[in-house]
């Protein structure tokens, strides 16, 4: 089955929702802030929108992350208008993500949500629509030169497909330090196919002057096992292979099995964007968070060891949320229970020596 019909966060607003368990997407939201800021006055002070802005949120999934953005860039637009003295525009914001994606949690959020606008801004304020736009963003998702603002944020590590020729990665679930040089270099092709094309569409759609805001979970170093790009999913494949040992999972299904992600240095990305040359890059920042997004020490290098159980459990559901649809569709649902529990040790273990964080970049770009 193709990836675009597979890949989703957990649905629905239980305990092992992502709705519920999305803090660490929402760390990079709210880091992302002051450079979202900065670009939605470029775009208003250059009057590159008149009546009506219209805005993109690529990759949105669902839950409260999803209406965060939106209102950060209502909030914004609102914020410059008045500062101008110039009449606030209606907002037309197109909500996408891939096909099995929960927008009816969206969709059940929305009345509440108009009605708090209508609240803090007032009855004359708007009006702003709100529509799903589903389908990959690898592909062109809206009309030519039909949008203002695009925001995608912890969405353009996924992959469209698999890399091709892995199959020397053994039981490696990743990149790893173990992983050969041939599966670095096939990741990093993949990511290069899927980037270039990302940009390539957006090209299309975005207007002379309007701007992109990317929010790219990355590596701080070039070499892609570096522990902030692997280090994560590494101990996801430690616990299959004990599991194997344990006779509960095939040997044969881990190593057929790959996770499609991939986390770009900064000189990756950048060397794309200008190669493709559509748009300029105007501000770039880089920010850590921790695995566990309820963790707020980023003093200490490593965890107290009651403070590692804590984390371990936390960590085990931000991943949980997001590769369980993957991974049941690879392995079945009867592991995912106990996969996740070994995993949580395996990161008690991981942060009590050694505290590894993610590292990403928020990048804005001005579409010549």
């Amino acid at each position: 089955m193709a990836l675009v019909n597979i890949l989703h966060m957990n649905t629905g607003d239980g305990e092992l929702s992502y709705a519920k368990n999305s803090l660490l997407q929402e760390t990079g939201i709210r880091n992302a802030i002051p450079i979202l800021k900065h670009s939605i006055k470029g775009v208003a002070n250059y009057d590159v929108f008149k009546d009506c802005i219209t805005v993109a949120d690529l990759g949105c999934s669902s839950g409260t992350n999803t209406l965060l953005v939106v209102s950060n860039i209502i909030d914004t637009v609102h914020e410059v208008c008045k500062e101008n003295n110039r009449e606030v525009p209606q907002f037309q914001v197109c909500l996408n993500d891939l096909f099995g994606n929960d927008f009816n949690t969206i969709f059940k959020s929305l009345p509440d949500f108009y009605a708090n606008l209508k609240k803090n801004k007032g009855e004359a304020f708007g009006p702003c629509f709100v529509s799903a736009v589903p389908g990959s963003f690898y592909g062109r998702l809206f009309p030519d030169k039909s949008l203002h603002l695009v925001h995608c944020a912890t969405s353009n590590q996924w992959l469209s497909q698999m890399p091709q020729g892995l199959e020397n990665n053994g039981s490696n679930i990743y990149i790893a330090k173990t992983s050969p040089p041939n599966v670095y270099q096939a990741y990093g092709k993949q990511f290069h196919t899927d980037f270039t094309k990302f940009l390539r569409m957006r090209s299309e759609e975005v207007v002379h002057g309007g701007s992109m805001v990317l929010t790219i979970p990355s590596r701080s170093l070039v070499d892609p096992a570096s522990d902030d790009s692997c280090a994560f999913f590494e101990l996801l494949g430690q616990s299959l292979v004990d599991m194997v040992k344990e006779g509960l999972v095939q040997g044969a299904d881990i190593n057929s099995f790959n996770i499609p992600l991939y986390f770009p240095c900064e000189d990756e990305v950048r060397n794309i964007i200008e190669s493709k040359g559509s748009f300029s890059v105007e501000n770039l920042n880089v920010f850590k968070v921790n695995w566990d997004p309820h963790d707020t020490d980023y003093t200490n290098m490593k965890d107290s060891n009651e403070l590692s159980q804590v984390h371990g459990k936390n960590t085990s559901k931000v991943l949980k949320v997001a590769l369980e649809p993957l991974l049941v569709s690879h392995f079945g649902n009867s592991i995912i229970h106990v996969l996740f529990k070994k995993y949580e040790k395996h990161v008690a273990d991981h942060l009590s020596k050694k505290k590894t964080r993610h590292f990403s970049l928020t990048i804005s770009l001005n579409k010549k």
